[in-house]
């Protein structure tokens, strides 16, 4: 999954970069599944957008991105790209919490592989070529980005939006009080938990 095969190089930028190629062929088989619309495809394939999504942003804030912050002119490409990685989290949160046959999903699949398309070809042509001409171990923090990736992988995903969904977002046979209560008590717990 994601980068996690035992002849993988330890090259971080390499880890990324091939991370990077496995989301492109994600949204290229989203395509396919558009075009034979073929939702519960669509669902697996975006749950599977969404994960490695998640865990490429979380390595890369991280570890990949704080040892390029300690490099000359690599601050403001730093910053620029956890501005884009909050944007993607936003594009995925949606996601996860939508149904293919929700009006704007397939919208949001596209928009969501335009935004990636864009980050990459930042990263891969601005920082990347930055961090190979570094001081920076690069095999080291290779070590540490697929150590931590590993640890992300094994934690359950979340579950794939698998019910479909009624125009005004419940779950069909779920009442809007009990989502309502669903969300207090979860508040709540959030909220204890900061305690």
């Amino acid at each position: 999954m994601f980068g996690l095969t035992s002849d993988n190089p330890t090259n971080a930028v390499e880890i990324l970069k091939r991370d990077h190629d496995e989301v492109e062929k994600l949204f290229d088989q989203y395509e396919d599944a558009k075009d034979e619309s073929n939702a519960e495809l669509k669902v697996q394939i975006v749950a599977a957008v969404c994960r490695a999504l998640t865990i490429h942003a979380q390595i890369e804030e991280e570890l990949f991105y704080p040892a390029m912050r300690r490099e000359d002119d690599a601050s403001d490409l730093v910053d620029e790209a956890a501005v884009e990685h909050q944007t993607l989290k936003d594009l995925v949160a949606e996601l996860e919490a939508g149904a293919p046959d929700d009006a704007l999903y397939d919208a949001k699949v596209k928009v969501l592989s335009e935004y990636v398309k864009h980050h990459v070809k930042e990263e891969e042509g601005e920082m990347f070529p930055l961090a190979k001409k570094s001081e920076l171990d690069l095999d080291a923090l290779g070590k540490k980005l697929m150590a931590r990736k590993e640890e992300l992988a094994a934690e359950p995903a979340k579950p794939a939006a698998t019910q479909r969904r009624s125009r005004n977002g419940a779950s069909k046979g779920t009442s809007s009080r009990s989502r309502s209560a669903t969300k207090s008590t979860a508040r709540k717990t959030a909220a204890h938990g900061r305690h």
